[in-house]
């Protein structure tokens, strides 16, 4: 069988740093932080009580009333990203075959709020069931991607991944799969997660997950740093459009990237932390490089995981080295999450596109809020700290790790 050439023609964003490409885009390369304390419920008596929620956001702005009362946050938040990727692809929606165009999104958890919400609803009550009509449809993960093909039409593959914070690198992966092996010519693709809510904070709380730095939030997301003390929470969207190559060149698209490859692996070692000599960070790097056909030295830069944990930023610095040998000294690293935040199962997509916009302009966006080197860290790593540099970028990795062992890295390369 013919495997096809996979491209992005569309991106769309909706982050803590930009409500749109262009604004996503210069926060990243400037170094805009996202975290700020949190304004979406009284969060007074939380270990942490920042996060990075987004700015000047008003869905009703791009969704009528009604039918926002229809989605929880996380659906609203795919519906604007992709509709900002499907204009920005210019694709005639009269001319394409809707047989041929589907929908995978990712969503580690889903409609998070809305299942919080109506359970402190009832718990308030008489004991009397009284449940909003739309409560499952509204929570379920997979009702993201139901709702974008509603609105366009798409009737080609529809579905939602769930792997934790891999789910939207997970669903770009399976997307370029259907498209390579001739199943659609395009798919809207990406992810969504709407976690700052009561039980999002608390439950991560609970886990010790979350950074504690109340006195200074702008700088509490600090990947690679000695006193890094857990991720910042994030929320938002990303969205890509990814077309059969030759589909693309026959309509004129204008072309970001194309999509080398995708890798799959799993720890199989806990359900929260990560292997500690980062096997399955190794693993699905490896597997990404062997899909896409190219070596470790091919690559210029890998936007990696890089939460700002303890242990997850040594097991995934360690993999790097395992992987690319010397080579590993002469790549551009960096995590956009120390300005987003972390967005779950929205990461994947959205460190995607700061992958996909490094290669198209030449620059890498910085890891910020570096101050103290950790002596577990390879200090020698060029992490990006503190401020973009300019690169020319051919080839980009961009690793995602999950709760459960889930990792999924994906390869983007300079469209010729």
């Amino acid at each position: 069988m013919e495997i096809k050439r996979v491209v992005v023609t569309g991106l769309g964003a909706l982050t803590p740093i930009g409500n749109n490409i262009e604004q996503y885009w210069n926060g990243l390369i400037n170094g805009v932080s996202g975290a700020a304390p949190i304004t979406y419920f009284d969060a007074s008596k939380f270990k942490t009580r920042f996060a990075c929620e987004l700015k000047n956001f008003d869905v009703k702005d791009f969704i009528d009333r009604k039918e926002a009362r229809k989605m929880d946050r996380f659906t609203q938040y795919a519906m604007v990203a992709s509709d900002e990727a499907i204009n920005d692809s210019q694709i005639d929606l009269e001319k394409i075959n809707k047989d041929r165009a589907g929908v995978i999104w990712g969503a580690g958890i889903g409609g998070l709020e809305t299942f919080q919400n109506e359970v402190l609803n009832f718990a308030a009550g008489d004991g009397t069931p009284r449940f909003n009509p739309f409560f499952i449809p509204k929570m379920i993960a997979d009702i993201a991607p139901g709702q974008i093909s509603i609105k366009y039409g798409f009737r080609g593959p529809n579905f939602a991944t769930v792997s934790a914070c891999a789910s939207s690198s997970n669903a770009i992966i399976d997307a370029l799969n259907y498209i390579r092996l001739g199943y659609a010519d395009i798919m809207v693709s990406g992810g969504s997660e709407a976690t700052v809510t009561i039980a999002g904070i608390g439950g991560f709380n609970a886990l010790q997950a979350l950074s504690t730095r109340n006195d200074d939030p702008a700088t509490a997301s600090r990947p690679f740093d000695k006193d890094r003390d857990g991720f910042v929470s994030g929320e938002g969207a990303g969205a890509l459009i990814l077309e059969e190559y030759e589909h693309a060149i026959a309509r004129g698209a204008k072309i970001y990237a194309e999509i080398g490859g995708g890798g799959l692996s799993a720890d199989a070692y806990h359900i929260t932390a990560p292997h500690p000599e980062g096997l399955g960070a190794r693993n699905v790097m490896l597997n990404c490089l062997n899909d896409a056909g190219l070596k470790p030295e091919d690559v210029d830069a890998i936007n990696m995981h890089g939460t700002s944990t303890p242990l997850g930023d040594i097991a995934e610095s360690k993999a790097i080295i395992d992987v690319f040998g010397e080579h590993a000294y002469k790549l551009n690293i960096n995590s956009t999450k120390s300005m987003t935040g972390h967005l779950l199962g929205a990461a994947g997509a959205v460190e995607a596109i700061a992958s996909i916009l490094a290669i198209k302009n030449g620059i890498v966006p910085p890891t910020i809020n570096h101050f103290t080197d950790d002596d577990q860290i390879d200090s020698k790593l060029n992490f990006t700290f503190n401020k973009a540099q300019k690169r020319d970028v051919k080839v980009a990795m961009s690793n995602t790790f999950g709760f459960g062992g889930h990792n999924a890295c994906v390869l983007f390369k300079k469209f010729e």
